[in-house]
């Protein structure tokens, strides 16, 4: 069976993985001898949410995001912000698990289109999270914007996927994702064909207009596949 599309890309972060920063924010603090509690998490977010805005739109660097979202608690434990962030990465890697149809979704891929992610995320915590789930292997190309230099939804890094893909014909390119903000408003200004992976049954922003939604991976492997 031949599918509409040749390459599909996919965000990382609550499209393919799992990603509960409580959780991961709770096991990395545990490590350092401290209940990190729900309140905590309420005034993590306060600092962090801000700065991954500031991110997409370019305003600060991916290392100045990592850095200043731990700068407070860094000052109470005495260690570096880089420190708390690493381990906070880490915690996260040990972690993850792909969201349920995920695997089976990319395993039905295989062989009939090409396959990559693009994603705001971080270095340190995907190459190991794709490696300890096994599922590399599935991926032609990985763009991770911290390397690029450029976050989604900058034009900037879906062309620099497009280089890696050799420049197919963007009417034949799917990207999917669970930020209309970054991959479906991404996606559109690159000229080619969205999914929002809308789960959770949330408005369309005012603006944005994904090709198509879903809200599984079943619900996607019947869009592709019918």
């Amino acid at each position: 069976m031949s599918l509409p599309y040749q390459w599909i890309l996919f965000d990382a972060d609550e499209t393919l993985f799992y990603f509960d920063a409580l959780k991961g924010l709770k096991l990395m603090f545990s490590e350092f001898g401290v209940d990190f509690t729900q309140a905590d998490f309420d005034e993590y977010q306060l600092v962090n949410k801000p700065l991954w805005v500031d991110y997409q739109d370019g305003k600060i660097t991916a290392a100045e995001l990592q850095t200043t979202r731990f700068e407070p608690w860094a000052a109470k434990l005495d260690v570096t912000a880089m420190t708390l962030n690493s381990a906070f990465l880490s915690a996260m890697a040990e972690i993850c698990a792909p969201l349920p149809g995920a695997r089976e979704l990319l395993a039905a891929l295989q062989g009939k289109a090409k396959l990559g992610i693009i994603t705001n995320g971080f270095t340190e915590l995907q190459t190991v999270r794709l490696e300890r789930t096994g599922l590399q292997h599935h991926f032609d190309i990985l763009v991770i914007s911290e390397k690029v230099g450029i976050a989604k939804p900058d034009v900037g890094i879906f062309e620099h996927a497009f280089e890696l893909m050799g420049h197919p014909d963007r009417e034949t390119v799917l990207m999917v994702g669970d930020n209309p903000h970054s991959d479906i408003q991404g996606g559109i200004n690159a000229g080619i064909h969205t999914c929002w992976y809308n789960v959770h049954g949330h408005d369309v922003p005012a603006g944005i207009a994904p090709h198509y939604q879903v809200s599984s991976h079943q619900e996607l492997y019947s869009l592709l596949f019918e």
